[in-house]
């Protein structure tokens, strides 16, 4: 599988759920009090974001928010799923 050029000593490559090579990079930069989001298609870096390092609290304040209120909601999809229905398992088939 391919992977970006390597990151700096600090950062962490995402690969994008449609495959193709697509990838996040998130690279931190503390000379430059900065963070940078790239975006990768194969070996070309198609894109880059700089963030301050400031604002970087408030952009893991929406990811976090973004993910609980997405397990919340699918956590309550999945639990009316099974309560409405007790001839279905945990995972969907039917028990009988």
């Amino acid at each position: 599988m391919w992977r970006p050029s390597p990151l700096p000593s600090a950062g962490e490559v995402f690969l994008d759920a449609r495959g193709d090579g697509r990838g996040l990079r998130v690279s931190w930069h503390p000379d430059a009090d900065i963070v940078v989001l790239s975006l990768w298609r194969g070996g070309t870096c198609a894109g880059t974001f700089r963030l301050p390092v400031g604002e970087v609290p408030e952009l893991v304040r929406v990811l976090r928010e973004g993910l609980q209120s997405t397990y919340d909601t699918h956590r309550g999809l999945l639990e009316s799923v099974f309560t409405d229905d007790p001839e279905l398992d945990r995972d969907g088939t039917l028990t009988g």
